[in-house]
């Protein structure tokens, strides 16, 4: 099973690191040679820029809230009573394939997406294809774009802008990590220290990406996040499960609060994103996930960390450490793609059954976008990085021209909230209760969506595309 893999650490380039209070981009005069980085070390990271300009950027602050957890499910079939109901879709896992390219490397045809998916955020987004609405003056999508489901999204007022395939069910690889790191953060202080165990680190899968954890050597939960966001490593997020109280409590607290963001064609089998039967997100969901933890500040300050020190082996009364470089690679540049100006994060990730997987963050001129860009096969290098800058350019010269087409849901809890504490339709006529969360089949065969009332689905598809801001601030 082929999973990440850290790049070389040699060709580090100029970028920024977005703080949703000060914009990402340096001056000038903050630059090094060949694209070096203005260092300043905090505990052992190596913040990737320290200096801003004066110009603000605000960004909705959304709380994390845990909420009940769902079975997975492998296949979702819709049943409507045509007269009276219209759907609310949950899409259907991909069949997970061990081979995406011929022995030649030519890409193979794409298999064809669900017909019916998830209308989460705006019925438009349930579609199979491509789905834009252009406006005056608004630049035609990139041509060259292969990934099987993708999303650009305004990151501050949730505007969908162009997606491809959005709700479509697919495996995440280590993009799920962000769904773990959102989960966990607030829940373990950084500066705790922890003595890793032989049994915490015997269930890592084969071949998995590591950042070098040892047993019988501590670790501060500090050290142990930045193993996980720089580089992917499956045997921190084993020990940091293992300090949440396990791996099982920690599937069942990822569940839980993918349900509460309303990420629900999420399914969560294994906290480190490794490949497991029935484990699947969307774009829709990857960038809903991104786009919450960016709110914290932990959370932000790893995605966009550049390189850091992790601690080693002991030498003598000495314990020493080495250099770990972020797998990001429009963050650092390597192996034939250029940083991003104004990347900000936020993951990476490539198995065998999901190939590659990326979401990031990146801003310009005070606007902020999310793109994810899930298992591109054009057989280009580095298809996944090049494919989501080609999307972020676009976004950035479309912001404004286009008509969203839908938009990221708040959390369950901040329209429960809106609501008054109860279940009821929200401002917009939605209903607060997220639906469409399919049903486990004990057989494991074809399970039962829910659908809501036809005039309710109505109103939801002719919703405003706006987040609400008066969302309640998140801490940490």
């Amino acid at each position: 099973m082929n999973q990440l893999h850290t790049p070389k650490a040699s060709r580090n380039q100029d970028v920024g690191r977005l703080s949703f209070i000060l914009p990402v981009l340096p001056s000038a005069a903050d630059r090094g040679s060949r694209g070096g980085l203005t260092q300043r070390r905090s505990r052992r990271v190596i913040n990737p820029i320290s200096i801003f300009s004066d110009q603000h950027c605000t960004f909705t602050h959304v709380p994390a809230l845990k909420m009940i957890t769902a079975k997975a499910a492998r296949r979702t079939a819709l049943t409507v009573t045509a007269a009276l109901l219209l759907p609310l879709f949950a899409a259907v896992p991909a069949a997970a394939d061990t081979h995406d390219r011929k022995a030649d490397n030519k890409p193979q045809k794409h298999p064809n997406p669900p017909a019916v998916m998830s209308t989460v955020g705006g019925a438009q987004l349930g579609k199979p294809g491509t789905q834009v609405s252009l406006g005056a003056g608004a630049p035609v999508l990139p041509k060259d774009l292969s990934g099987r489901s993708w999303l650009v999204a305004d990151a501050e007022s949730g505007a969908v802008l162009a997606a491809h395939n959005a709700h479509w069910r697919l495996p995440p690889a280590s993009t799920l990590k962000m769904l773990f790191a959102d989960t966990l953060l607030p829940k373990l202080p950084k500066e705790a220290t922890h003595l890793v165990t032989e049994a915490e680190l015997s269930e890592v899968g084969t071949n998995s990406s590591l950042v070098g954890v040892k047993e019988d050597l501590t670790y501060t939960v500090n050290d142990l996040w930045l193993g996980v966001f720089l580089r992917s490593g499956n045997d921190a997020v084993h020990v940091l499960s293992a300090m949440n109280g396990g791996i099982p409590k920690t599937v069942q607290d990822m569940q839980a609060h993918a349900e509460e963001l309303q990420a629900l064609d999420t399914r969560v089998m294994s906290p480190d994103g490794y490949d497991a039967a029935g484990q699947v997100s969307s774009a829709y969901d990857l960038t809903l996930i991104a786009r919450n933890g960016m709110q914290k500040k932990d959370f932000r300050d790893y995605a966009a960390t550049v390189r850091a020190k992790f601690p080693g082996e002991m030498d003598g009364a000495k314990r020493d450490t080495f250099e770990i470089q972020n797998t990001n690679r429009l963050l650092t540049g390597d192996y034939g793609v250029a940083p991003y100006q104004g990347i900000a994060g936020v993951k990476n990730g490539n198995t065998t059954h999901a190939g590659s997987t990326f979401t990031g963050v990146a801003e310009r001129n005070g606007k902020v976008l999310l793109v994810t860009v899930m298992n591109p096969d054009s057989g280009e290098s580095q298809a996944v990085y090049k494919e989501t800058a080609r999307l972020l350019d676009w976004g950035f010269a479309a912001t404004g021209k286009v008509t969203p087409v839908g938009e990221l849901v708040p959390p369950r809890s901040a329209k429960l909230k809106e609501a008054g504490g109860g279940a009821g339709p929200d401002k917009h006529g939605s209903q607060a209760r997220p639906v469409g969360i399919a049903k486990d089949e004990s057989s494991g065969g074809v399970g039962i969506a829910l659908a809501i009332i036809g005039g309710v689905l109505m109103a939801l598809a002719a919703g405003v595309f706006v987040v609400n801001r008066r969302w309640p601030s998140a801490r940490g």
